[in-house]
């Protein structure tokens, strides 16, 4: 309850800063300040500290796996300010209202990873969207960011719609919001003659969240919306957003599918081959590392997902390990990205003899991406592919999963080839000697994690 407040409050106090004052440096620092003190708050009430005793009518469970993700996105979201807070200055003239955005979204991810009711997974997941749809199109000197704004909004408006319908044919079959008086009735259905509406609306709440993470085939909207926005919020919204709506996917499977998981199964795996298989082989043939970014997006997605497939105590330790490595290791390479004049692969060239630090530091955020060991990443897909292999069924698929992070590595490996191999004059803006610091720190916790990733998981169990 205390990030769900505080976060609400830092978002009123950054809207009114911008009144306050049009020092937009001194803007970024009360972020993150604020976001400093936010961390601590959330980090308290895991230890037993609560600012505020709220009576939610069971529809909301403060727990310690859902206050450690909240922690490590409020976490990445500090590490994200203290490297882009620059870059947010500079796209438009609404600074304040641009963090005030931000710490709305980081409100609505409190609220999904500790809903106990449908209606407020639909809050949460509002509240993060609509301010996406607003920094999406925030730079609006620029058409590609008005026509991303606008399909993201079009497309999230139709998601919406089915969650909404989702919901209803579940009420409608169940008589309840709540997944505890939800999850009887669906595992008695299991054993039942079948009731076409509540699997409808199962069905239809799992097409929803497919389209919120970028699984396929609902992924058509994420190459031009990643592309089209600023590239300072994509590297948020691709990250803290996506990693906050899985482990809401999850807490949605474990409360409201009951015992019916198995019989999802097939639905999952077929989702697992498709979002794996388009989002690798696509992000082959990109000619820009933005948009192969937004591509690989979609196949981390499909690592994700074998959360839901295995649904063991090794998918729920690798989401949050997952969620750590894949958010941290993007915030870095998006950071350095923004600082690119050409975002293309050839604009690369040359770079880890111009900037050796920023060059050292993307390949160790692009191993992690590609699963190399000694990086997060690296333990992060083999908790995933582990807790498939001891789910017991359609091993192929796991074979299958190793197959295409064989071919991710290809197309990871193509900015490092550039980086180190190819020869040219890699331009950027202005690089200060604190961006190089924060960017080293941020290396050395994807290795630490890569190296000790008990140091994380163990946090779920004191």
């Amino acid at each position: 309850m205390n990030a769900i407040i505080i976060s609400a409050i830092l978002g009123v106090v950054m809207m009114y800063s911008g009144v306050l004052t049009k020092n937009t440096s001194a803007i970024r620092n009360v972020a993150i300040v604020g976001l400093i003190v936010l961390l601590g708050l959330n980090m308290a009430e895991g230890c037993g500290y609560q600012l505020f005793h709220i009576n939610t009518k069971g529809m909301m469970s403060f727990e310690k796996y859902g206050l450690l993700f909240n922690s490590i996105a409020f976490a990445s979201t500090l590490i994200y300010f203290l490297l882009s807070g620059r870059d947010v200055e500079k796209v438009g003239v609404y600074v304040a209202e641009y963090f005030a955005l931000i710490f709305f979204i980081l409100c609505g991810v409190a609220i999904v990873t500790s809903f106990n009711s449908l209606l407020l997974l639909f809050i949460g997941i509002e509240i993060i969207s609509i301010p996406l749809y607003i920094l999406t199109g925030a730079d609006k000197r620029n058409l590609k960011s008005n026509e991303a704004s606008l399909k993201y909004f079009l497309m999230g408006s139709f998601s919406t719609g089915i969650m909404l319908m989702g919901i209803t044919l579940i009420f409608g079959a169940t008589g309840s919001f709540m997944l505890k008086g939800i999850a009887p009735l669906v595992t008695g259905a299991a054993d039942a003659p079948l009731n076409v509406w509540l699997v409808s609306g199962l069905l239809l709440l799992f097409i929803s969240m497919a389209f919120k993470v970028s699984a396929a085939p609902f992924h058509f909207w994420t190459p031009d919306v990643y592309d089209g926005a600023p590239s300072v919020f994509t590297s948020f919204m691709a990250t803290i957003v996506k990693a906050a709506i899985f482990v809401a996917f999850l807490r949605l499977f474990d409360g409201a599918y009951g015992e019916m998981k198995g019989a999802w199964q097939s639905i999952i795996s077929i989702t697992i081959l498709l979002t794996l298989f388009i989002g690798n082989i696509t992000a082959v043939f990109q000619q820009s590392v933005k948009r192969m970014l937004a591509y690989s997006s979609i196949a981390q997605a499909g690592f994700m997902l074998f959360a839901l497939f295995g649904f063991n105590d090794f998918a729920k330790e690798g989401i949050i390990l997952y969620a750590a490595a894949y958010s941290l290791a993007t915030i870095g390479i998006f950071a350095i990205l923004i600082k690119m004049k050409d975002y293309t692969f050839e604009g690369y060239n040359g770079l880890g003899k111009s900037q050796p630090v920023l060059a050292a530091t993307n390949t160790i955020f692009l191993l992690s991406l590609a699963g190399i060991p000694l990086t997060a990443g690296f333990f992060a897909k083999y908790y995933m592919l582990a807790a498939a292999i001891k789910n017991g069924t359609q091993f192929w698929l796991v074979i299958f999963a190793v197959l295409c992070a064989a071919v991710s590595v290809y197309y990871y490996f193509r900015v490092i080839q550039s980086m180190y191999f190819k020869t040219g004059n890699a331009e950027t803006a202005t690089i200060t000697p604190a961006f190089k610091y924060v960017l080293i720190v941020l290396a050395g916790i994807v290795i630490l994690l890569g190296v000790f990733p008990q140091l994380l998981l163990n946090q779920m169990y004191f």
